[in-house]
């Protein structure tokens, strides 16, 4: 797996959208307004997606690829190596697994917006 293949599969999603927010090399991916996987581009064998946080302890235990996020809430997301022991059709569903958790938060405004876009 690599970052373009990340790319392209998170562009693909409804309302998904790619920022640099922080800084020129954190590549952001968003639902509506809210972030759903990150690609640091100076480490680009790497995917950072929010996860259900007992799954994000299952996965850390399975997979040695798959650690608590730096710089970010540990509970609920997950750096995943792309390079690493996770399957390739595991990251694309761990990739769907982050923008669903993200749905789930919307508040209604966010679900109204999110429903009239094509």
């Amino acid at each position: 797996m690599d970052i373009e293949t990340i790319r392209e599969y998170c562009l693909r999603k409804k309302a998904a959208n790619e920022s640099f927010p922080f800084d020129e090399t954190t590549l952001v991916f968003k639902v509506v307004d809210r972030m759903f996987a990150v690609v640091d581009l100076e480490l680009p064998d790497h995917v950072v997606v929010k996860c259900q946080p007992e799954y994000a302890v299952e996965l850390r235990d399975r997979y040695h690829g798959i650690e608590g996020a730096f710089h970010f809430n540990k509970k609920y997301w997950n750096q995943v190596a792309l390079t690493d022991d996770v399957p390739d059709p595991l990251i694309l569903q761990l990739i769907d697994h982050s923008y669903d958790e993200v749905l789930k938060k919307f508040t209604r405004k966010q679900k109204e917006a999110y429903h009239d876009l094509p």
